[in-house]
């Protein structure tokens, strides 16, 4: 049984504690936020103790597990102190993206998990699907060969103010290089591209072109200048055996063999399938609860504090493509 309390009780904050509370192996013992109004209506809506200091509940509760679900400046600075007091806790940790938008703290993060002998995760919970883990299923059974490129799409409406002009690539993005990283790892090299729509003061449309380490290409365009309601996803993976398209994170995937004109279509079912984007969490949560419940290694968690840090470095050399006038930029050389 793991005991599991939830830091920052927004929107997000609940969706966790809502997973939490449908898991028989799991029960959340405490919930936390320095806002009054938001601690005590999460102690309403379950059931347990509500804080607002972490460490006081962190002293009091020790739990197995911690998620972080803070906001702060462009979304993720508030990540930091949370996630270290629950790492020095002695507790686990799944964080959400991103991880860290300093550099800096998100590699102390990072390191502090690794040094303690911890897991620490990321929720990015767009390919925590079953469309997705059979698209990579493909990619494992060697139906796509050695791999050529990956185009990456996702698209999100988003208005209103921003703190930086940089947060749309910094708090979207997460997601979209993750996925591009699950099905081609690391990512030696950026050029970056960006515009800011009408009426924008952020660059709210990029288009970045990828250099993998292993020698293949790829293309990500993220936009926060499309409104809601049409297709929000897809992630197109080529290679000398065939080609797949993974849709809409949990909608549909699908396989053209190079050598065969008959494609397999991976759809989410009717009943028994996703229903909503909650199911995401679900899918990522459970996953993390299962792995440490199986006794997994720091370095053996899927979507791990690593992997999330990896991204955000992607990111920054993007924004730093985006300063030098779009020249190419080595990931290399972003190191905080």
């Amino acid at each position: 049984m793991l005991k599991v309390c939830v830091i920052g009780m927004g929107h997000i904050g609940h969706i966790h504690a809502k997973v939490y509370q449908s898991l028989p192996e799991v029960r959340l013992i405490g919930v936390c936020d320095r806002l009054e109004d938001r601690a005590r209506e999460a102690e309403r809506a379950f059931g347990v103790p509500a804080y607002r200091n972490a460490q006081k509940m962190l002293a009091e509760l020790k739990p197995d597990l911690v998620s972080v679900s803070t906001g702060g400046f462009e979304y993720s600075s508030d990540h930091y102190e949370p996630t270290i007091q629950a790492l020095e806790a002695g507790a686990h940790v799944l964080c959400e993206k991103p991880i860290c938008n300093d550099l800096a703290k998100a590699e102390e993060m990072v390191r502090t998990a690794r040094e303690r002998g911890l897991c620490l995760a990321v929720d990015l919970n767009h390919r925590f699907t079953p469309a997705a883990r059979q698209a990579k299923q493909w990619q494992l059974d060697g139906r796509i060969g050695e791999l050529l490129f990956i185009n990456m799409n996702l698209w999100i409406g988003k208005f209103g103010a921003f703190e930086t002009e940089f947060y749309h690539l910094k708090a979207l993005n997460p997601h979209s290089v993750d996925i591009v990283r699950y099905f081609g790892g690391d990512i030696a090299e950026v050029q970056c591209f960006a515009m800011k729509a009408s009426g924008r003061n952020i660059y709210s449309t990029q288009s970045t072109n990828l250099r993998f380490a292993n020698g293949a290409v790829g293309h990500i365009i993220s936009s926060y200048d499309i409104k809601r309601g049409h297709p929000m996803e897809r992630c197109e993976v080529a290679g000398t055996n065939g080609r797949l398209l993974f849709e809409d994170m949990w909608r549909e995937a699908t396989l053209f063999p190079a050598d065969d004109l008959v494609k397999q279509v991976f759809t989410n079912p009717v009943f028994g399938g996703f229903t909503g984007f909650f199911d995401t969490f679900a899918d990522r949560i459970t996953s993390y609860v299962n792995q440490l419940l199986a006794g997994a290694k720091p370095d053996e968690i899927d979507g791990s504090g690593q992997a999330g840090l990896e991204a955000s470095r992607v990111i920054h050399a993007a924004i730093e493509s985006i300063k030098r006038g779009g020249q190419p930029v080595r990931v290399a050389e972003i190191t905080r």
